[in-house]
């Protein structure tokens, strides 16, 4: 490496920054609670510091969002503000979204209406608890997230993992750094920073939307509540190796078939030229990949900018996505609620379910399908079955569809990556089918 064009402040400038973002984003530290990231240790003090007020705090920023949109539709207040014009000028179908969230906010929050709306299982588990954890992960998220996208980290792993990346996958190599993250930290962690590298021209549109369906994998933490949900946690390490691999199979599966695959290899701008992965002569794998590192952090000079753009992520994060989770989260769980919909759509499932020795079948063919919900939903109905054999199948299926709308299907629908409501459906049914054999054949080793 030509090392006289760096100095010294130029190596700390990469190594400093990132070694603080992945010791935020990606080192397990030990809690009273286990093992979780740093990141996650913030949000959970911030949500006990303002958990009476959170609520209410949440409800005001979903209806200020659906009253700005309405502001941006209708008039050109925001036209002198690029950040706030791309933030509240949606289409008519999110300017609906977003005012039907204001309303079922307002309902939730003031008990008004239907119990249906309002109730413990339905608009409590949103507004009451899932979206304090997202207020509080994304502030501390969006605010830290340039520590990992700004700094030349991305730049150094993308060009050491292009050589897995590529050909198992069909992604740059910097993909790794947005699973590494949902591993560890959050799958909303990892569906953020595939949508600000998408926008950033980073990726294509099959790139972010197979990082953002297959990639964005369900956190150790969670994983162990759902395993603990069904009363199996001292099971975790062979309950958590079977969803690795069931999900490593699905990784491999779905980039290569539709609708994935055709998605179109095109940029978001006009203007981004992509990630170039060709190692010029004279460097090898690692000294490009830190060349390209202390080239990209040189060009952050301002801390007034790195705040900015936290700021900015954090606007983008809770106005963009809460709404979207509220609206599209509060009628998936009052159809899981009130209506046989998911008991109907579990039938199919029955005779499968029979065919893999599956104990409990007809209960569990109910649970099949309404992780598409909310992925909690699933560990909640099995808790009940007498096999643990079920629970087990159960719980492992629910972590590794990923698809659910009262978070990361909804973040994907609120966010830049290009996937609709339609490819998120088909794309949890594949990974059903891809993974339920797997996970019950596993299953039937164990037990």
């Amino acid at each position: 490496m030509n090392k006289q064009n760096y100095k010294w402040s130029d190596h700390l400038k990469f190594i400093i920054p990132s070694l603080i973002g992945i010791f935020l984003f990606m080192c397990p530290v030990q809690t009273k609670d286990g093992l979780t990231i740093p990141i996650a240790v913030l949000a959970n003090w911030v949500q006990e510091e303002l958990a009476n007020q959170l609520s209410m705090i949440m409800m005001i920023i979903i209806v200020i969002t659906a009253i700005m949109t309405l502001l941006a539709r209708f008039s050109s207040i925001f036209k002198k503000t690029p950040f706030f014009q791309n933030l509240f000028h949606v289409s008519i179908f999110w300017t609906i979204t977003r005012v039907v969230a204001a309303v079922f906010a307002v309902m939730v929050y003031f008990d008004l209406g239907s119990e249906a709306i309002y109730g413990p299982n339905t608009g409590e588990v949103l507004l009451d608890d899932l979206l304090h954890v997202l207020f509080a992960v994304f502030l501390f998220a969006g605010l830290f997230l340039p520590l990992l996208m700004n700094f030349g980290l991305l730049e150094l792993f993308g060009t050491l993992m292009t050589k897995i990346m590529r050909p198992l996958f069909r992604l740059p190599g910097r993909a790794s750094i947005d699973s590494l993250a949902s591993w560890i930290g959050d799958g909303t962690i990892g569906v953020l920073l595939t949508s600000r590298q998408y926008e950033d021209g980073y990726y294509t549109k099959r790139e972010a939307a197979v990082i953002g369906t297959t990639f964005s994998i369900v956190s150790i933490t969670f994983t162990l509540v759902v395993i603990s949900e069904v009363g199996l946690e001292h099971m975790f390490v062979p309950f958590y190796a079977t969803v690795l691999l069931a999900g490593f199979v699905a990784a491999l599966i779905m980039p290569r078939i539709p609708p994935l695959s055709r998605k179109a290899d095109s940029f978001v701008r006009d203007d981004a030229e992509g990630i170039n992965e060709e190692i010029p002569d004279g460097y090898n794998s690692f000294t490009f990949g830190y060349k390209k590192a202390l080239d990209r952090s040189k060009k952050e000079t301002s801390v007034y900018q790195f705040f900015k753009e936290g700021g900015q992520n954090i606007l983008d994060m809770w106005m963009g996505v809460a709404p979207v989770v509220m609206a599209f989260g509060l009628i998936a769980l009052i159809i899981a609620e009130y209506t046989p919909v998911f008991q109907w759509l579990g039938m199919p499932f029955i005779p499968l379910l029979e065919l893999m020795q599956v104990p409990y079948a007809a209960q569990a063919s109910e649970t099949v399908l309404i992780g598409f919900a909310d992925m909690f939903l699933p560990a909640i109905f099995a808790s009940s079955i007498d096999a643990e054999i079920t629970r087990f199948i159960i719980a492992g299926l629910s972590v590794t569809q990923l698809i659910y709308m009262s978070e990361v299907g909804g973040l994907l629908l609120g966010s830049k990556v290009p996937v609709s409501f339609k490819d998120l459906a088909i794309i949890f049914l594949l990974r059903t089918v891809i993974t339920l054999p797997i996970i019950t054949l596993i299953a039937h080793l164990i037990f």
